[in-house]
């Protein structure tokens, strides 16, 4: 069970953690130069992605779409491929359907409610937006702020997911909101789980809000919290490499797929109408993707081979950096194509 927190314990912990802040707080683009844009994008661009990883790609993003309206009247292929190598593409197509609906509303949205209507807004991007650019008291609460806020109270319920746990402590977030400041003290929280408190060995020495943490007084704040992790599926996939002419077969995904649509990748034998491929593949690669392990490997077949199936396009080899590829599959490709 979670230990209380009471209204003065909270309002020294919301203190000490602002204090930390202001002094600590990495200078990320969207903070140094602020803007109701700038904090939709890096909050969405941000999701399952490490702020490390796309910071150049917000960068290489706002130099294209620097507002909601060159976003709205931008084509669908120059978003995605301006997010190219982030993944889970569906949140570019969410970000580009968000900004067509935002320019259309009147009037426009400030509370979380209604920030929830829109593409791709849940309710922690929500609450981050709503606070941050409006100051609406609301709390964040993901990943890192259920592992402060497990650790603070010394929670030692076990939840079957993650979407589990951020809903159990949604109240306790709440309690502990500075409200007068709302929009800093959400950003303190998830600078404080990115920086100290950390998964795994936390940094607890240095932590501004140590005092307060029971889970810190008991001596094992490493082993909360506790939510059952999926176990590991393992997935096999081929592929087909094929060069003519200075042309690589690629597939490209249909626009009404519901993942990775109008993408190229590399083609499965499927999308030949070929039985599974023989021989020694000319490599094999592993990735891995939320709870799953993905091997692919690579196999060549003779150009000649290849039968006319829909989807299946010969790109030449000079415009490969001009289509949008998966981060993986374009990874592969050039080093195939430098390896030949």
């Amino acid at each position: 069970m979670q230990q209380p927190i009471d209204p003065d314990e909270a309002k020294s912990f919301s203190s000490a953690l602002a204090d930390w802040y202001a002094e600590a707080r990495r200078p990320l683009p969207w903070r140094t130069e602020p803007s109701l844009y700038r904090t939709v994008v890096s909050e969405l661009m941000a999701q399952q992605t490490q702020i490390k990883t796309m910071l150049p790609y917000f960068e290489r993003w706002m130099r294209r779409f620097p507002d909601f309206e060159a976003l709205a009247e931008a084509p669908s292929e120059d978003v995605l491929k301006h997010w190219e190598g982030l993944g889970y593409y569906s949140r570019a197509r969410n970000l580009h359907r968000l900004a067509r609906a935002w320019v259309d509303l009147d009037p426009k949205p400030r509370k979380a409610e209604a920030w929830r209507r829109l593409p791709g807004i849940g309710p922690y991007s929500s609450a981050a937006i709503a606070s941050i650019a409006f100051g609406e008291p609301v709390a964040v609460v993901d990943g890192n702020v259920v592992r402060i806020l497990a650790r603070l109270t010394a929670d030692r319920r076990s939840f079957k997911n993650g979407g589990e746990a951020v809903k159990a402590f949604g109240e306790t977030a709440d309690r502990l909101l500075d409200r007068e400041s709302p929009g800093d003290h959400n950003q303190a929280m998830m600078e404080l789980g990115a920086l100290v408190c950390l998964k795994r060995k936390p940094l607890c020495v240095v932590c501004p809000v140590r005092r307060h943490c029971a889970a810190a007084a008991e001596g094992d704040p490493e082993s909360l919290p506790r939510i059952v992790r999926r176990a590991t599926e393992q997935i096999g996939v081929d592929r087909i490499w094929a060069v003519r002419d200075s042309r690589l077969l690629l597939h490209r995904i249909p626009d009404e797929a519901s993942q990775l649509a109008g993408q190229y990748e590399l083609p499965r034998p499927a999308d030949l109408g070929l039985p599974g491929p023989s021989g020694k593949a000319l490599a094999t690669r592993s990735r891995g993707i939320t709870h799953r392990r993905i091997t692919e490997r690579i196999y060549p077949l003779d150009s000649a081979a290849v039968p006319s199936q829909p989807g299946l396009e010969w790109v030449p080899l000079d415009r490969i950096d001009a289509i949008t590829l998966s981060g993986p599959h374009r990874r592969w490709v050039r080093e195939l194509l430098g390896a030949s």
